[in-house]
């Protein structure tokens, strides 16, 4: 079901169907024909229904000229695509609302900075066998879809994703399952994509269960935004999949606390209750979360719901992101309103994947004041100073 086809004007007969939806979710419901609640909480419902089309989404929210000229252009770069649920997160007359900013297009993205690269990640190089990347000698990441249920306008992947071209398949699994399986070094699989969690269950399994059953993996990581931008994905029959394969850690992209819904909370919930570790990935992006109040802010909302907070990344250099991008003083700023200021659990560690394929680099505050022949000078998060002597 096309949205475009199946918008109307016939809201009160929904409303009254659709008590117990907020009300963001009943304005956006609202404009297809005969939905109801069970449509709504129907994930599959949700991304038949994606929001795709500038007609659709001016329905929905006042566009800007920038917006109009980003969706118009999108196609060059990465395409639009918001489910229902994460549209009625936006503010349709605010145009600086941070969930409309990270899936809205703008025209910004189409102008391409001289540091910018398709692949800043350096990925491509290191990949050995098509959908696998091994940078690190003990890990790899296993890219497994190339679909999103929303496409970020950051996305360090672009390149790939969103296009509608499916180049993996059973055949590069196995080819990667084969790597795998011929690298003892190999302990720790992150599967990734795209986002895997926009796979059935059948597939997933197939995917985690042929990675388990690999003596010398140990270790097995789900990198995901789905609990964030499609909720209604986590279901019972899910995470009781994924239960059967425990241990399985998960790493979810949150960027900023208007993601954090009672929806949201359930899926969490229920993951968190299955046994699977949670942590967070939030990518700083300029005019959504590089204000230290607001960074501390969603650290602490993610603890209340069972999400241990994990990296923070310095936005790639990623073509057509330097409107995201913040100096990376901001991101140490950031660090040092944080250490000391609040629990350490809410305390990730903040990195720039080194452009062209370095890894993660960590970065932070330096608290090394000097070091003399026998001791270190060293200051606190209130900028007082300790004299440590070293052993020798």
């Amino acid at each position: 079901m096309n949205p475009l086809d199946t918008l109307n004007n016939k809201p009160k007969t929904i409303v009254k169907r659709n008590g117990h939806l907020t009300a963001q979710e009943n304005r956006v419901i609202n404009f297809f024909s005969d939905a109801t609640p069970l449509d709504w909480e129907d994930w599959r419902w949700q991304i038949r229904n994606r929001i795709t089309k500038k007609e659709v989404l001016a329905k929905l929210i006042k566009l800007t000229p920038k917006e109009e000229r980003g969706i118009d252009g999108s196609g060059t770069k990465l395409t639009m695509s918001i489910p229902p649920y994460f549209a009625s997160l936006m503010d349709p007359l605010n145009p600086a609302c941070p969930i409309r900013l990270q899936c809205v297009p703008q025209d910004d993205e189409l102008t391409i900075a001289p540091e910018e690269m398709s692949d800043p990640c350096g990925e491509d190089k290191n990949s050995p066998v098509h959908g696998l990347v091994h940078r690190y000698p003990d890990r790899v990441l296993f890219l497994v879809n190339e679909m999103c249920a929303m496409y970020c306008r950051y996305c360090t992947r672009s390149r790939m994703v969103g296009d509608g071209k499916r180049t993996l398949s059973m055949e590069t699994y196995n080819a990667a399952f084969e790597y795998i399986r011929s690298h003892k070094q190999i302990r720790d699989v992150l599967v990734s994509g795209g986002d895997p969690l926009t796979m059935s269950d059948r597939v997933l399994e197939h995917i985690i269960k042929t990675l388990k059953e690999i003596p010398h993996v140990e270790f097995v990581r789900i990198g995901t935004r789905i609990p964030v931008t499609l909720p209604q994905r986590v279901t019972t029959d899910l995470v009781n999949m994924l239960k059967r394969y425990s241990p399985i850690w998960m790493s979810i992209h949150f960027n900023h606390s208007k993601e954090i819904t009672k929806r949201v909370k359930f899926a969490c919930d229920l993951l968190a209750d299955s046994g699977i570790p949670l942590g967070s990935q939030t990518v700083l992006l300029k005019g959504i979360n590089d204000d230290p109040m607001v960074m501390k802010q969603l650290m602490h909302n993610l603890l209340k719901i069972r999400v241990r907070p994990y990296y923070i990344y310095q936005c790639d250099p990623i073509h057509g992101s330097k409107h995201f991008r913040t100096p990376v003083a901001a991101g140490i700023e950031i660090m040092e309103k944080l250490r000391g200021h609040t629990t350490g659990y809410a305390v990730p560690t903040y990195v720039i994947d080194g452009p062209g394929g370095g890894g993660k680099i960590p970065l932070g505050p330096n608290y090394v004041v000097s070091r003399e022949k026998d001791h270190y000078l060293l200051r606190n998060f209130a900028g007082q100073q300790f004299k440590y002597y070293d052993p020798q």
